[in-house]
């Protein structure tokens, strides 16, 4: 008998052992963490000749959590459902704007966005946006008309001033719009996530260094990324990357070459985020080659490259 209450300590003591590495004691007391990332697929993510699952390819080697969607219609109809087949995940309902995928759990469907249950038993949101691309400034700052724009009496801007007030008249109804939405919000103190092709750059990027630099033509203090500044909102790539100088994190676009005079090399995709107790850990830019992109995928199969950002959370409370 004693030889079998110790043969069972001893297995009891084994077991232990093996699951303290499985289920590490320290990761008990951590803050939860999600990875949440802005990819715009480019017309549901086959335009490049490239199977479906390259484009889960990428989702996947971000490691991703959540994933706001941007172009989901491909010329045959919506990719959603089949992308996220693909995954093993859920995702939202079809709306031009809102397409979100998560291996989480969706409790709810809101417009452009959804509530999720992660596996703590925490509620966040997220919204995906994707704003109009005409008229975009910095062509309109450098007098450039690609072939491809459908737009041809866009005009041509010289100043801030009127480069903020295009910006402005362009995107501003659907940002403002956007952050009624959330203010009206239950749990004004729940994570919130905004993402999307913004098809605007950033008065982070577009400074007095970027311009003395010959980086952009003038310094524009872009007035959407300031309105989610001013709504309490954190831009995480320039939060983990402070210096934009150098880390332009260009996410339009990996088709062009840098000296191209066709195209202007941006940073228009983003990843925002508010509520209490949640701060960025990470952000990384999805990718072509490592001369562009902190992660990569090749071959790339979208004109946008896509970024993700790693948030740790409140510890729920008991």
């Amino acid at each position: 008998m004693k030889k079998t209450i110790s043969s069972i300590a001893a297995i009891g003591m084994l077991l232990a052992v093996g699951l303290a590495f499985v289920f590490p004691l320290h990761a008990q007391s951590e803050a939860p963490s999600v990875k949440v990332m802005s990819y715009n697929i480019y017309r549901g993510g086959t335009m490049h000749g490239q199977p479906l699952f390259q484009t889960a390819k990428v989702i996947q080697e971000a490691k991703a959590d959540i994933v706001g969607i941007q172009e989901p219609r491909s010329p045959k109809g919506f990719t959603t459902e089949k992308l996220a087949e693909s995954l093993g995940w859920n995702h939202s309902e079809n709306t031009r704007i809102g397409i979100i995928l998560t291996r989480y759990e969706i409790v709810e469907n809101l417009k452009g966005g959804i509530k999720v249950k992660l596996p703590t038993g925490q509620q966040v949101y997220v919204f995906s946006l994707h704003l109009p691309s005409n008229p975009y400034q910095p062509y309109q700052l450098l007098s450039i008309q690609p072939k491809w724009h459908k737009h041809k009496d866009t005009p041509f801007l010289k100043t801030e001033a009127e480069a903020i007030e295009a910006a402005e008249k362009a995107r501003g109804g659907m940002i403002s719009a956007l952050l009624d939405q959330i203010g009206d919000l239950p749990d004004q103190e729940a994570p919130v996530f905004v993402v999307g092709d913004f098809n605007e750059p950033s008065h982070l990027d577009w400074t007095e260094a970027t311009a003395k630099a010959g980086r952009h033509p003038v310094k524009v203090a872009f007035p959407t990324s300031l309105t989610m500044a001013k709504a309490g909102f954190t831009d995480t790539y320039r939060t983990v990357y402070p210096d934009e100088m150098a880390k332009p994190g260009f996410t339009w676009t990996p088709l062009k070459k840098a000296d191209d005079p066709t195209i202007h090399h941006d940073r228009i995709d983003y990843v925002y985020f508010k509520g209490k107790g949640v701060k960025v850990t990470d952000a990384k830019v999805i990718g072509e080659n490592k001369e562009n992109a902190d992660i990569v995928v090749a071959p790339y199969p979208s004109d946008h490259r896509a970024v993700v950002a790693t948030l740790a959370l409140a510890k729920p409370s008991k």
